[in-house]
């Protein structure tokens, strides 16, 4: 069973936190909210796990509706909030303990479903939540979310704060998830991972812009942009702006990417520009379209 989402609004007195927003996760589906802070993504995750009531439209998890069914939501979907909000007084096998209790099941009935991630915290079973680092929060919480066999999984920003081996490491225990058919609703700041997505909404300020599989939205992006680097970083974005024609320029990573509104524009002329601008050990190459470039372009 999945989410459909139907023109839900929601604002906090003068502040519009989401506006017209509708979309749709298919049953087994990993879904992704992009976006940075502020553009609405935990407000929809309160909203759809009936944290909080929308001011207009309605949804439907996993067959049931976000304000007339708010018990039977509640039992059928798990939920991991962008902050650590376990226990930390009570160690890891007490927190899942409690979880399972509250939902009336027991670690071993659904231990199948938790074991490959459980594996990895068990040897700090007895260690009190708040001692784990953070990375084995993570898992723990997941552990907890998972303990009563959800049919939708709600993770807000849960790699947030993570080192890069843990990022990695969770999203692939997301991948094993969806394999046993578990619809999965994922939020996160981090536009690398949006590939790592079925399909995606990019957010903005209360707004979806785009929604695609990930492939599609790079796919149909139309603009060619350039890596360009020189010796002095900084000042190349200022000059960069100067050029003719310039569409856009913006830092990204260790280039600055470059896009031109003339597609066929001669390099060689930003080449002597940037010469005269006094740059060195230019560089000049054209680059892949990543999910950044078309968020940016939104």
């Amino acid at each position: 069973m999945g989410i459909s989402v139907q023109n839900i609004s929601k604002s906090y007195h003068a502040v519009q936190a989401v506006t017209s927003i509708s979309f749709e996760v298919k049953p087994g589906e990993l879904f992704g909210l992009i976006g940075p802070d502020g553009a609405g993504k935990t407000t929809i995750f309160r909203i759809l796990t009936t944290l909080l009531k929308p001011n207009e439209g309605c949804a439907q998890v996993a067959g049931f509706d976000i304000l007339s069914d708010v018990n039977e939501i509640r039992n059928a979907v798990g939920y991991m909030p962008g902050k650590f909000s376990l226990y930390q007084d009570l160690t890891v096998a007490e927190n899942l303990e409690f979880f399972a209790t509250i939902f009336g099941t027991t670690i071993e009935e659904n231990y199948d479903l938790i074991k490959d991630i459980y594996i990895q915290i068990e040897p700090f079973k007895n260690r009190r939540a708040g001692a784990l680092s953070g990375g084995m929060k993570q898992k723990l919480a997941l552990c907890c979310a998972l303990i009563h066999k959800p049919k939708v999984l709600f993770l807000d920003e849960p790699t947030t704060g993570v080192d890069p081996v843990s990022r990695k490491e969770f999203w692939e225990m997301l991948k094993r998830l969806k394999q046993k058919g578990i619809t999965i609703l994922v939020s996160t700041p981090y536009m690398d991972e949006a590939v790592l997505c079925d399909k995606i909404a990019l957010m903005q300020k209360g707004n979806i812009l785009k929604i695609d599989t990930p492939a599609n939205i790079i796919e149909k992006y139309d603009k060619v942009i350039y890596d360009v680097k020189t010796e002095n970083m900084h000042q190349l974005i200022q000059d960069l702006k100067e050029f003719n024609d310039t569409y856009s320029v913006f830092a990204f990573g260790e280039f600055v990417h470059y896009i031109n509104k003339n597609t066929d524009f001669d390099t060689n002329e930003l080449l002597s520009f940037l010469k005269e601008k006094n740059h060195s050990n230019i560089l000049i190459q054209k680059a892949s379209t990543t999910i950044e470039d078309v968020f940016m372009d939104l």
